[in-house]
């Protein structure tokens, strides 16, 4: 078994090996000179799918907490995610459906998507973990590290909400919720590093922990195939290395 500070290199190691902007989908996405406005849409309408059920995952995570003190942080978290007060903003879900108006989705065809396959697969293996006490640590390290981790990746120093804003014209009021989740998910992570080492007593548990942020981060990355190939695109030939959370 593993010290805590060994699991925690560990862990962060597994989330940086799994970096998912390194997916073909973003290279078209990020290209300056050719814009691909479908296939935006595409990706943020299935991203949607992610964000309308986060919240539950936090809901499930503070409901079953055993650490008082880790507790307290999930609680600061929702009425975030909730209220969006501590950043000045708004709702986060209302954040996102900012983001769809301003790309072009009405909230008819907003309202009208539902996940692909490999969308709903990602949602229902971190719903399943977080709903089962015996799986806490594995719910934790899937929505508090992979998960709230996907927002922390960048290319050549630049966030993927930066990088949006200039291939597409946005202005920064249309990505507050990349922004928002940016700058906030840095403490999340580290939360939730510091969380699942304390829960993580046995060795087993640990492996367990591993997998689940390795696991996530697949299913992300198989979430954005899934979603280049039926815009079209010629599908990736090998494992690569999140938009919504």
């Amino acid at each position: 078994m593993m010290k805590k500070e060994k699991l925690k290199e560990e862990l962060r190691q597994v989330l940086h090996d799994n970096l998912t902007l390194g997916h073909p989908i973003f290279a078209a996405l990020f290209d300056p000179n050719k814009p691909n406005l479908p296939l935006l849409k595409a990706t943020a309408l299935q991203g949607y799918q992610l964000t309308k059920n986060f919240l539950h995952y936090v809901e499930h995570l503070f409901f079953y907490c055993p650490v008082p003190k880790f507790k307290r942080a999930l609680l600061i978290n929702m009425y975030e995610e909730e209220t969006g007060r501590l950043s000045r903003s708004d709702n986060h879900v209302a954040l996102m459906q900012d983001f769809l108006r301003a790309i072009g989705i009405s909230d008819v065809e907003r309202d009208a998507e539902h996940p692909l396959p490999a969308t709903s697969a990602l949602i229902n293996y971190r719903l399943d973990a977080v709903r089962d006490p015996a799986k806490y640590h594995i719910g934790a390290a899937a929505v508090m590290i992979a998960s709230e981790g996907q927002n922390l990746e960048t290319r050549a120093g630049e966030a993927r909400h930066e990088l949006f804003g200039k291939v597409y014209g946005l202005a920064e009021h249309d990505l507050r919720f990349f922004s928002v989740h940016q700058a906030e998910d840095v403490g999340h992570v580290e939360q939730g590093l510091n969380l699942v080492c304390e829960l993580c007593t046995t060795a087993r548990m640990q492996e367990e922990a591993l997998f689940a942020v390795d696991h996530t981060c697949k299913l992300f990355y198989s979430m954005y195939e899934n979603i280049y190939v039926e815009n079209g695109q010629k599908a990736p030939g090998t494992m690569a290395l999140g938009i919504g959370r």
